[in-house]
């Protein structure tokens, strides 16, 4: 597999293309919403910096903070630009922040890899057990593997901590059903 160097070497090479605008349901891949909302997107290569608002180029001396990798590292793995969205986060000065480990988690099991994404949601949940959104995924990675009484675990886990009215549960649980018809 590319290291992310590798990847950084070929960025000149791969910014090709114009800057486009879509919109995007705020609430997928752990957006908290329902409402729809303009999201920039920067040709491959590039992120969008909120803070200068328009697109630059990832580089490691990047001067872009955490708050601004995770953001266009999640807009990324929802578009299915999974490769990318790893390569963002691994720039993020805190690797250890769950909301990090969790989209590498997410991006790392959309590839495929859903034993290495495990592992991610895992780390996730040591520094932050409540967090719910996790164990959503986590609980959708246990089904892939036909592990149902895991995510059913992931599942009474969230119930917990949020209820049985809240996003993670929902959508967990539509999941669920499904697997077991």
């Amino acid at each position: 597999m590319p290291t992310t160097t590798s990847y950084l070497k070929l960025l000149p090479a791969l910014v090709i293309g114009a800057t486009v605008s879509f919109s995007a349901p705020a609430f997928s891949a752990g957006g908290g919403s329902s409402n729809t909302i303009k999201v920039p997107s920067c040709k491959k290569g590039s992120i969008w910096n909120k803070k200068k608002k328009k697109c630059v180029k990832i580089k490691k001396s990047s001067s872009l903070d955490d708050d601004n990798l995770f953001e266009s590292a999640r807009d990324l793995a929802y578009h299915g630009r999974y490769d990318e969205a790893i390569d963002v986060l691994k720039l993020a000065k805190n690797q250890n922040a769950p909301r990090i480990l969790n989209y590498l988690g997410y991006s790392t099991r959309k590839l495929g890899d859903i034993e290495k994404g495990l592992t991610y949601y895992t780390a996730a949940l040591k520094v932050d057990p409540n967090y719910t959104l996790v164990r959503e995924y986590m609980g959708e990675a246990f089904l892939q593997l036909g592990q149902v009484d895991k995510a059913k675990e992931q599942l009474t886990e969230i119930e917990k901590r949020c209820g049985v009215g809240c996003r993670e549960y929902s959508l967990l649980k539509a999941e669920i059903d499904k697997a077991v018809q």
